[in-house]
């Protein structure tokens, strides 16, 4: 179970739909037996970290024969490519610790005896002629010593006892440091070790505690990047083979963004929705989605506006560098949304340093749990947002006016002078409802770009909302804009209502007077002919 595991775990792996993914193996090929030996990789939950695991396991094992499962991948090709042919495929005795199962099996005080005893009895079991080390790891360097042969190590999960038991931490950690940092015990011993779980390595002070790693994560995936998820070709490709339609796939489960590799799916979902034809919200389905809610919930000043704001569509900036890599030590706002990205429940675009809600199936998580935060300030941002979206379906102008304003009293006026920043104070006003619409902005329609449009979902009874904005100009003048333009004749649908909503923000307005206005409008489709109604 723990020492040459074999391939049965990735042949059944690839007798499903399957995404080659096997660029990978080259990766950690050209780290065995150099300094760069050590590589810690970190993603989310559904983002594939056990089937890459089982990969390497099937590729490495020695005590297999591997050649059927890899002879149509990409590592197939690499291997001709380089001329080293079959170098390291199939010639390493591997451990593999599935630190999820492992915790499982052993009881929490037993976890690192219980990987000590079981590896050891299953090298014995291998070479019976074996001597037993002192300690754990000179046990292993006696079966290189006998079989003349390094290891390669896979930790899937290796984050697991750090999450779900935090008070082993620094006992873990020790057992870390002594395989992978111990005077040159640790070069004689391992080829290359691939660890692999959703937090980056924790942090021992400013540093991480197992320094000699290289680690590559959702922040900063660098090389990994086209292998932490789905590139968009890969999507394409899956879509065009079994039919499912490309461009919804993109609005669900696209949204995370690597430099070099461009945009990255969820590959958990995306398969969902290919195997079950249906495009749904599959992150609810994980322990993952438990957790969203506590971690918004957290007391740090101005969070709960930046949720708002990031729900609405928005985007933040992100102060990465301080977070620990636990789950409970949370020194401010950051520190939260750091964990948020590596979680998944974010996106991070690392040359502007901002994270974002990548796709619509997270923005209605964040969507539904926001409404189950007890803080005061979020239940009176969601109830705010609630009833604006009830004053523009009942056509409440001076309301939707009002509130839009306030919304812009926190705001920071100096970034405010500008239709795209008014779009951003307009998507904050209105986040509430991503659990009934979903947003298109710069949509084309008509003989141009409408500004921003709420579509309602499949289930909903809701219109459909034109939002166009002024700066400077009118209401009135924008709401004949989404007319004159015939915006909304693209988004007609069964006949629903659709409301066109203009709204002016006027900087040169005297002081005391009101700055925002607004207009709102019935698009009624009847026998063929369009027919506006105040």
């Amino acid at each position: 179970m723990y020492v040459n595991p074999g391939n049965s775990g990735f042949a059944g792996i690839r007798n499903d739909a399957y995404v080659d993914k096997s660029g990978l193996i080259r990766l950690i090929n050209e780290t065995i037996d150099t300094p760069r030996r050590l590589t810690c990789v970190s993603r989310p939950r559904r983002f594939g970290k056990s089937f890459a695991a089982k990969m390497l396991c099937a590729y490495y094992d020695k005590t297999c024969d591997s050649s059927a499962l890899f002879a149509d991948l990409q590592i197939a090709a690499d291997e001709k490519d380089s001329g080293n042919g079959l170098q390291h495929r199939n010639r390493y005795d591997v451990v593999y610790l599935d630190m999820t199962n492992i915790m499982g099996k052993a009881d929490a005080g037993n976890i690192l005896s219980f990987i000590e005893k079981s590896v050891t009895e299953e090298l014995f079991y291998a070479y019976p002629a074996l001597k037993a080390g002192n300690v754990f790891d000179e046990t292993l360097l006696h079966a290189v010593e006998l079989t003349g042969n390094k290891f390669i190590m896979i930790i899937d999960e290796w984050d697991a006892p750090i999450r779900e038991i935090p008070e082993m931490q620094k006992e873990y950690l020790q057992f870390l440091r002594t395989l992978f940092k111990g005077s040159g015990t640790t070069d004689r011993i391992f080829a290359a070790v691939y660890m692999t779980g959703i937090l980056p390595i924790k942090k021992d002070g400013s540093q991480s505690a197992i320094s000699d790693f290289k680690e590559f994560t959702m922040i900063k995936p660098r090389k990994f990047g086209r292998h932490v998820g789905f590139t968009e070709d890969e999507v394409q490709k899956l879509c065009e083979k079994y039919h499912r339609d490309f461009g919804k796939m993109k609005q669900w489960y696209d949204g995370y963004m690597f430099r070099d590799t461009g945009s990255v799916y969820n590959p958990g979902s995306v398969m969902e929705a290919i195997h079950n034809d249906d495009f749904d919200s599959y992150w609810v389905q994980t322990s993952a989605a438990e957790s969203l809610t506590d971690y918004i919930s957290l007391d740090f000043d101005g969070l709960s506006k930046i949720v708002a704001e990031l729900i609405g569509g928005g985007r933040v900036r992100v102060d990465t560098r301080g977070f620990a890599n636990d789950l409970e030590t949370f020194r401010n706002r950051d520190d939260v949304l750091t964990l948020l990205i590596h979680l998944g429940y974010l996106a991070y675009e690392e040359n502007t340093e901002k994270a974002y809600i990548p796709n619509e199936e997270i923005r209605m998580e964040f969507a539904k749990l926001v409404r189950e935060v007890k803080r005061d300030d979020t239940i009176r941002r969601v109830k705010e947002s609630d009833q604006l979206i009830e004053d523009t379906i009942h056509g409440n102008a001076e309301a939707v006016a009002a509130q839009i304003e306030k919304i812009h009293a926190e705001e920071a006026p100096l970034h405010y002078n500008s239709e795209q920043s008014l779009r951003s104070v307009i998507k904050r006003a209105y986040f509430s409802c991503g659990d009934e619409y979903v947003l298109f902005e710069e949509l084309p329609a008509g003989v141009g770009y409408a500004d921003m449009i709420y579509l309602p979902k499949r289930d909903s009874r809701l219109p459909a909302l034109v939002i166009e904005l002024k700066w400077n100009q009118t209401a009135k003048g924008a709401v004949e804009q989404i007319k004159n333009r015939c915006y909304p004749e693209v988004i007609q649908t069964s006949g629903g209502e659709i409301l066109m909503v203009g709204i002016n923000y006027d900087k040169e307005a005297p002081a005391g007077m009101r700055r925002h206005t607004c207009v709102i409008e019935k698009w009624q489709m009847e026998s063929g002919n369009a027919e506006f109604r105040r």
